[in-house]
């Protein structure tokens, strides 16, 4: 699964204002209700929020990566966000979070959800992307950073 064909620049945010956990979520889901991408807000936050309190999403490296399934949802949602002072997102090694990858998928469908969240741990695996990410003066250049990643 290529990430591209799930962001535009529509879904991408440089500049995160948020600083705790819930406000973060409720910002990505308001930049992805902007885009026209989810049909139902309140419904997109409940299984973002839901899903957060089973588990934090925040990984490592300064990555973290909410996500939830709905039955409003048809079609997969990503959107990519960057928060350049970082959130404490309970992650795994107890750094902070900056980079932020949303999804939202439908409740009945497994596959694309898997396949997106491996192309994106596969590309933020790479030091060299996530420092690129963070130095991003644009959503255009966040684009392009992840087309040549």
């Amino acid at each position: 699964m290529n990430i591209l064909e799930q962001l535009g620049v529509d879904c991408v945010s440089i500049d995160l204002v948020s600083s705790e956990k819930e406000a973060i979520i409720e910002e990505m889901v308001d930049m992805l209700d902007a885009a026209g991408k989810i049909p139902d807000r309140a419904a997109a936050l409940t299984a973002i929020l839901e899903r957060e309190k089973k588990m934090s999403t925040g990984m490592q490296n300064g990555i973290a990566i909410p996500h939830g399934k709905s039955d409003t949802i048809e079609d997969l949602v990503a959107g990519l966000a960057i928060h350049k002072a970082g959130v404490d997102f309970a992650s795994l090694d107890g750094h902070d979070a900056r980079i932020f990858v949303m999804t939202l998928s439908p409740a009945n469908r497994t596959g694309p959800h898997i396949q997106f969240l491996s192309e994106t741990s596969r590309l933020l695996g790479d030091e060299q992307t996530r420092a690129k990410l963070l130095a991003a003066g644009s959503r255009e250049e966040v684009l392009d950073i992840l087309s040549s990643a």
